[in-house]
């Protein structure tokens, strides 16, 4: 069986055992190690400097705009390869596209759909007296950037700028469907659509991601395909650990008896079950401005948000979806808030974890020269675009 990947990887680089027997255009993290000086948390800097991410925004075409046209281009090729090979089947395909990914630049007819004069401003933001959890505001005071933007004019303006960007991916997703549908290939093919983190888009005067809240950590995740319920939403708390089971059920293969403590399951299995509100749902993080680790535990109604030396946060999803008010304070809800942190303490001991990391973080530090060393690396992004790409950027 053929398993190959056309795209964006994220992997130190093509030369290491990934387990695709080709990759297409890969693109791999920076120099096979990434934002290193992200690593410089014990202690936390004050501040990383002025925020680069809104360097770039408006109409235009970006090298990540060109990548991804050539990356649904070689999909449609190899799409099309795999229906007219008889002994090509079975097969796997992995594509990696980057949008809605920064910097903010879209091209104008994407962006057109969305005039600014119809575009919400974020909601919470501090300028109108939001006050953010104290780990939230550490976190965006580390890296301003929403100060960066300055103006509602460009606040509006880079969220039109995502939407236009999530059009453009749309239509590109939309071509390798049409590919499947007029190869006949999807009659007898399974497709997940996912996505690794999603975006604050100025909620709370934060961008990017980084945070517990569902705007960064609620992401796509729609299958589609032969034994899947055609339009059914499914409450059932998923997650990236059930690819793997997936992809291994779809194929017909079983788990070795190593892999069977895996946490995940397959979805297709999921999805064809009555909901589940017990499903945990399970985030952390430890990078970029993190003063000390956050943990997320989503259990039927209720989310929590725990950071290490920090108080907690309690939502109630049912009530209050946007998480506009934290109940971790009110007395009538102190009984679920240690029901919460009981279930995540069950998976994950967070105060151990943040150590941990912490001491693997400084080890890397150490080895790239200390943090002033780490920190006059500068600010380059994780994710370069292919020379190719790059240098039709320069030319136009």
């Amino acid at each position: 069986m053929r398993v190959e990947s056309i795209g964006k990887l994220h992997y130190k680089n093509d030369g290491l055992p990934t387990g695709f027997d080709r990759q297409q255009e890969p693109m791999h993290i920076h120099d096979g190690v990434g934002l290193i000086w992200g690593s410089v948390r014990d202690p936390m800097p004050e501040s990383a400097g002025p925020s680069p991410l809104f360097s770039e925004l408006g109409p235009g075409e970006s090298s990540y705009n060109r990548y991804d046209q050539r990356i649904v281009e070689l999909g449609t090729q190899w799409l099309k390869e795999r229906a007219t090979s008889p002994d090509a089947k079975p097969w796997t395909l992995f594509l990696g596209l980057v949008a809605p990914h920064m910097p903010l630049v879209v091209p104008q007819k994407y962006l057109d759909l969305y005039p600014l004069d119809e575009i919400q401003l974020p909601k919470l933001l501090p300028q109108d007296g939001f006050h953010r959890h104290p780990w939230v505001d550490r976190l965006a005071l580390h890296w301003n950037h929403d100060a960066a933007l300055g103006t509602n004019e460009r606040r509006k303006l880079a969220i039109a700028c995502y939407f236009g960007l999530i059009t453009f991916l749309d239509e590109r997703i939309g071509v390798l469907l049409d590919v499947l549908e007029v190869t006949g290939l999807i009659n007898n093919t399974r497709i997940i659509y996912t996505a690794d983190h999603g975006d604050n888009l100025g909620s709370r005067g934060l961008w990017n991601k980084c945070t517990m809240y569902r705007e960064s950590t609620g992401i796509p995740m729609i299958i589609a395909g032969p034994g899947i319920p055609s339009g059914k939403t499914c409450s059932t708390n998923v997650s990236l650990l059930d690819i793997y089971p997936t992809v291994i059920d779809c194929v017909g293969l079983e788990q070795t008896e190593e892999e069977s403590d895996l946490p995940g399951a397959s979805l297709f299995d999921i999805a064809s079950k009555p909901d589940d509100p017990e499903r945990i749902g399970f985030s952390e993080y430890h990078a970029v401005g993190a003063v000390s680790g956050a943990f997320m535990l989503s259990h039927g109604k209720y989310k929590l948000h725990y950071y290490v030396g920090f108080d907690s946060e309690l939502f109630d999803l049912h009530s209050d979806p946007e998480e506009l008010c934290d109940l971790a304070k009110d007395q009538r809800y102190q009984g679920v808030l240690a029901d919460m942190k009981k279930r995540l303490l069950e998976i994950v001991d967070p105060e151990r974890i943040d150590r941990e990391a912490k001491r693997d973080q400084n080890d890397l530090v150490q080895r790239f020269g200390g943090p002033i060393a780490v920190r006059s690396m500068g600010n380059q992004g994780a994710t370069p675009t292919p020379e190719k790409f790059i240098a039709q950027e320069e030319r136009s």
